[in-house]
């Protein structure tokens, strides 16, 4: 099915599950491989490998943060310039954010590779802690030029109408990522670079499928001579800056969270946060994966000036991020043991305590988390970064640093709570933006 029947004639609610369901399958396929790969570090290597890569894992999405900033910010324009039949502009858009996402790649990764054991230090991480995160930080950077396009072509598949072979892509990507994973550690007893090393390797092979297709002119895409200007440039940075700000300010959240956290429990409570992230990690991106699947269809039909199927596609994204958002709190609130023993077998019975007690509260988020996450990804979808950059900014730094100052003599406690009530914050946010919106 082609894009221009796929999104515009499509009924909005099986445009959702033609759409959104593969997309959230695809990030469930992600979410996987980033839960096993905690899993396998925490079980064939210990608990202190399991905080050293939680240590390093914000600046692990920092290095992908660019990328992102680029497949995102191009996406949106892309699919607008398509619903205006403007195909041209569409295609050198898409060739220089390619090239972009490679450039900045190269720079990010040559320069976290150098930084890595001066920042690791700066956290306060020392002795073997410290130099499991630096080899675990190293291998993502020596990669970097070849890992950070794979979310971006994503992107572009879904954009051309080939949900399922964005699918696929993710679910292979995952499947393998995770054989390697327990080859490396399991059998063949590698250190914890080997679990950085199986996951690039598996990011590499599927972008290399990704672009098969758009190289040999398969796709409605694909690649011309780049024609870069500074509109060109300006229109990316600030379609994808939302993102960009929300992946950058929150690992700097992360970073901050994980100094106090070293202050207030040391290695045990860097591990605690770690499995809090990675429950996160499982439940965010089938959030985005449904939301950012709509993303073309959205943009598509408010190109085409189909404001009343924007409506309708939206109302289907925010009931079904709903639905999901409040059954993740059930079910964290309900079985919170079952989940910390998935990271921290034959941990102490305090160190299960607190992870136990720190999911119970944390659960608390997800109760209103799908209600920013839902209007972030609508105001992207029409081209209206400010506001998008507002819930983001606020979401991931903002409101978790006001926080910890008013919540700091709870101590952990607090930055456990903090989790909950910055999300109740940013949807009041959101609320507020929704009901100014006026479509024209």
């Amino acid at each position: 099915m082609n894009s221009q029947k796929l999104f515009l004639e499509t009924t909005p609610l099986k445009l959702f599950f033609t759409a959104a369901i593969p997309g959230a399958v695809s990030m469930l396929a992600s979410a996987l491989y980033q839960l096993i790969d905690g899993i396998f570090v925490g079980r064939f290597l210990g608990e202190t490998a399991f905080a050293a890569l939680n240590l390093a894992m914000p600046f692990v999405i920092i290095n992908f943060a660019l990328a992102d900033l680029v497949g995102v910010g191009s996406s949106v324009p892309i699919s607008i310039r398509l619903g205006r039949k403007e195909e041209k502009e569409a295609n050198n858009l898409f060739s220089c954010a390619c090239l972009m996402i490679v450039g900045a790649g190269l720079a990010v990764g040559a320069i976290l590779f150098l930084a890595a054991p001066t920042l690791i230090r700066l956290m306060g991480a020392e002795g073997d802690f410290a130099d499991m995160a630096v080899q675990y930080l190293r291998v993502y950077a020596l990669f970097s030029p070849f890992t950070t396009i794979v979310f971006a072509m994503d992107n572009y598949l879904r954009i051309c109408g080939k949900i399922r072979t964005s699918m696929v892509l993710n679910i292979l990507m995952s499947v393998l990522i995770v054989s390697l994973e327990y080859l490396f550690l399991g059998v063949l007893g590698f250190g914890i670079w080997g679990a950085a090393l199986a996951t690039c390797i598996g990011m590499i092979v599927c972008t290399l499928l990704a672009l098969f297709p758009f190289f040999f002119g398969k796709m409605q895409l694909h690649f011309t001579r780049p024609r870069f200007s500074r509109r060109l440039v300006r229109q990316i940075v600030a379609c994808g800056s939302p993102n960009f700000l929300n992946n950058i300010a929150g690992r700097i959240t992360s970073i901050l969270m994980n100094v106090l956290l070293i202050r207030f429990g040391g290695e045990t409570a860097v591990s605690v946060y770690g499995i809090l992230m990675y429950v996160d990690g499982f439940i965010q991106p089938l959030l985005y994966g449904m939301c950012d699947s709509l993303q073309p269809a959205v943009g598509y039909n408010w190109g085409a000036e189909r404001k009343d199927r924007v409506k309708s596609i939206e109302k289907c994204c925010y009931l079904a991020s709903a639905i999901l958002s409040i059954g993740s709190f059930f079910v964290i609130f309900l079985f919170p043991q079952p989940i910390a023993s998935l990271f921290m077998s034959g941990s102490s019975s305090d160190v299960a305590a607190m992870a136990v007690s720190a999911l119970l509260i944390f659960s608390f988020t997800y109760i209103t988390r799908w209600l920013s996450f839902a209007t972030q990804s609508f105001m992207l979808a029409i081209e209206k970064p400010v506001p998008a950059s507002l819930i983001s900014v606020s979401t991931a730094l903002v409101f978790p640093v006001i926080l910890v100052i008013i919540l700091w003599p709870l101590g952990l406690t607090g930055l456990w709570v903090n989790f909950g009530a910055t999300s109740l914050l940013a949807a009041v946010l959101s609320f507020v933006i929704l009901v100014r919106l006026k479509f024209k």
